[in-house]
């Protein structure tokens, strides 16, 4: 691997302006094809293999006149305080309203009339209406969410508090400045580690370039595939994470090259050889981790683990190739600050290094001390970082699962406004009723068991309401809605939702007709009983095919093993601090949360994927340089030492990036998009700083030497794949003195 990746790196160099030109004909291809993509992402959530889902699909062949797909709005008005809706003045103003809003847009289908539909509260100063659109929330026009909002505006000049819920309002834009955010902090961290505005940009540049290639092949393939909307954010997310990481570790390595006194084009090659073969088992292991969540077989998931393993595959692409492509165009300037070193001064410092002395003046660096002090005392720095750890992690024993609703939105939002104002009016559960399917072949055995069904679901203590049964044409199909008293996340609702599926059960077996529960508040419960079963065979699976590949690059078996428990040790705390946060409210004033509940269903399978992919970017690239020293004579100690000297101040530059990255999506105004920035900003520098830099060391000291043991059978059966660049050390060591510079943006001698 490492001759085979030194010999890219080579041509790469040597060849810079057609690997250049090739990348650009890729990226505008891509583009190209994105461009003339006749069809967009798709907003479609289904959960194959619940009863929620099937519910669903058995009302869209049953029901065909109602589109399912088709985006909703319900319309809340209130009259003012004293009044009431139901007078005249106010009743007409509302039928105004509800008629503007009906010519907002071509696209609406009916807007329900509240006075005559039975919508108004018992005190008569609130009436709500639906709105139903032809078309998926997708259709819908910015110039269709402007006249929506105009009518809803129109409407409360007249006194009146109007406020809408529903798919068809505009969905909000805040992820674009917390990347932004996050891109600037991410420039700031990589100039003041490498000294250099060339070498601080090349990473930059490769990881949009590297983006911009997997998001316009996303969006080409989006009218193909059906990929959900949020398919190509996460993409986006990881694509500029590991881009970024991966050509930082080969610029580092490079610059390390010519330090030791490599030429431009070998220090170029051998930095491929190197840390690039690291790059691409760490690529490798990130991308099991993504299409591992193909386990949970849910279509949106597994479109985002696809979708984002093809972001990764680019971004290792660009970096063994684009990369060494790039340092050829400036090949001292991306040097930085070292090229104004002597060259007797260089020499001296490689070799200090060799013999585990620290660099210029005898000064060690910070990583080696940090190294020093955990080796001094291993047993007592590892106990002390797990049971930390540990501690972090205990409320994620208390973790609820659910779905965002607009009781999790800001008070300021008119989605949240609109929430308050049905529970205030209409009680708690209607914003989650409950819709149960009945169905038989025999059209009167089905309606004798919605009638059955009916009367029983309406003796339950925590029923509000049980509406008639609504038959189809045929006759074999009913549906029955249910409006609960309790909120729609409330233990409460899902007892409920547990007893009329019992009873649904019994109707089955004496009748044979079949009722089924759908609804949001069952499919929130679907969903998280799904991903709940679903997270443990993710584990195993990711932890083992990892711990496989993990085996195959460091040769050990311990290795691999303690990089697994120390992952699980960082994500169970990770998740232990966002339930502290995020559901318990610890600390939410700091960090602008306004309503807690519920962490999302969604969320910890997430964040099992992405930290263990990034977690074993730390793992590889630490462990690979601490294992490189250990083939090369050093012992265990001692290669520990040697490895955090070269590796340990690149490490904490990439966690740093990620944690700026994924810290800046807090300050979005979606609940959902702010646990998962904070999740994944607390997991990355529990992962880095707490089981990489102190638990990974420490455990390598007190293991030693069976640390890098092997059974020899195995020893037999794996490939030698050389991530640490052995065979390159036996092309010839590395010349006593720098060689002559290059002339910079040629790379000629």
């Amino acid at each position: 691997m490492a001759t085979f990746l030194h010999r890219i790196g080579r041509a790469a160099f040597q060849r810079r302006r057609l690997v250049l030109f090739l990348w650009v004909i890729v990226l505008g291809a891509v583009g190209a094809a994105a461009a003339n993509s006749s069809g967009g992402a798709t907003s479609a959530f289904t959960l194959p293999g619940t009863e929620a889902q099937r519910a669903n699909d058995l009302l869209g062949e049953k029901f065909p006149a109602a589109n399912a797909e088709g985006a909703t709005a319900r319309v809340v008005l209130r009259a003012p305080d004293g009044e009431k809706i139901t007078d005249s003045r106010y009743r007409a103003v509302t039928t105004s309203t509800l008629k503007d809003l009906k010519g907002s847009s071509s696209h609406i289908a009916s807007v329900s009339d509240p006075f005559t539909g039975g919508a108004v509260s018992k005190d008569g100063t609130t009436v709500y209406a639906q709105v139903v659109y032809r078309t998926a929330p997708t259709g819908l026009t910015d110039r269709d969410h402007e006249r929506f909002d105009a009518a809803l505006a129109k409407g409360r000049g007249t006194g009146l508090t109007v406020e809408a819920s529903g798919s068809a309002l505009a969905p909000a834009q805040q992820a674009s400045s917390a990347e932004a955010i996050g891109f600037a902090l991410a420039a700031v961290i990589l100039l003041i580690t490498l000294g250099s505005l060339v070498a601080a940009g090349l990473p930059l540049l490769t990881a949009v370039i590297g983006v911009g290639v997997s998001v316009a092949a996303i969006t080409a393939l989006s009218s193909v595939f059906d990929l959900n909307s949020s398919t190509s954010a996460l993409a986006t997310m990881l694509g500029i994470a590991v881009g970024i990481d991966y050509a930082l570790f080969i610029v580092s390595r490079y610059r390390a090259e010519r330090a030791a006194g490599f030429d431009a084009r070998e220090a170029a090659g051998r930095a491929n050889g190197t840390a690039g073969s690291a790059v691409v088992f760490a690529g490798l292991t990130v991308m099991i981790a993504l299409v591992g969540l193909t386990v949970v077989n849910l279509p949106v998931l597994t479109a985002m683990g696809i979708a984002a393993a093809g972001a990764v595959a680019v971004a290792v692409l660009v970096a063994i190739t684009l990369v060494p492509a790039l340092l050829g165009f400036a090949p001292e300037r991306s040097r930085g600050r070292a090229r104004d070193r002597a060259a007797a001064d260089t020499a001296a410092g490689t070799r200090d290094t060799a013999v585990g002395r620290g660099g210029r003046d005898g000064k060690a660096a910070l990583g080696e001390r940090w190294a020093a002090t955990i080796l001094r005392r291993p047993a007592l720095v590892l106990l002390a970082a797990a049971a930390a750890l540990i501690v972090i992690a205990l409320p994620a024993t208390k973790l609820e699962l659910g779905l965002p609703d607009d009781s999790t939105q800001p008070t300021s939002t008119t989605q949240r406004k609109a929430y308050d104002m049905l529970s205030a009016s209409f009680g708690e559960g209607f914003n989650g009723p409950l819709t149960v399917v009945v169905t038989d072949q025999d059209a009167a055995t089905a309606r004798k068991a919605a009638t059955d069904l009916r009367s029983a679901i309406g003796t339950f203590g925590d029923v509000a309401a049980v509406a008639p049964a609504v038959f189809n044409p045929a006759g074999d199909t009913a549906i029955i809605s249910v409006v609960p008293r309790s909120a729609p996340s409330s233990d409460a609702t899902k007892g409920l939702v547990s007893d009329i599926r019992a009873l649904a059960a019994t109707t089955e077996r004496a009748s044979g007709a079949q009722g089924m529960v759908t609804g949001t508040t069952a499919l929130n419960i679907d969903v998280s009983d799904k991903f709940s079963a679903a997270l443990m065979p993710y584990l195993l699976v990711v932890v083992g095919l990892a711990i496989l590949v993990l085996t195959l690059v460091f040769r050990s078996v311990l290795v691999p093993v303690k990089a697994a428990l120390g992952f699980l040790l960082s994500v169970l705390a990770s998740l232990g601090a966002v339930v502290a946060v995020f559901q318990w409210g610890w600390l939410k004033d700091l960090f602008g949360i306004e309503q807690t509940g519920p962490i999302m269903s969604l969320m910890p399978i997430l964040t099992v994927g992405i930290v263990f992919g990034l977690a074993m970017d730390y793992q590889v690239f630490l462990v690979t340089r601490i294992r490189e020293a250990y083939v090369h004579g050093a012992d265990p100690r001692q290669a520990i030492t040697l490895g955090f000297r070269h590796s340990a101040k690149v490490i904490t530059a990439a966690a740093i990036i990620m944690i700026c990255v994924f810290a800046g999506f807090i300050g979005s105004g979606e609940p959902v998009i702010k646990a998962l920035g904070f999740g994944l900003a607390v997991a990355v520098a529990f992962d880095a700083f707490l089981v990489r830099m102190t638990i990974v060391p420490a455990a390598l000291a007190l293991l030693g030497r069976r640390a890098w043991s092997l059974p020899v059978w195995l020893d037999r059966v794996l490939p030698n794949v050389d991530i640490e660049g052995e065979k390159l050390t036996e092309r010839g060591p590395a010349p006593s003195r720098l060689a002559a510079p290059t002339q910079d943006f040629s790379g000629r001698r």
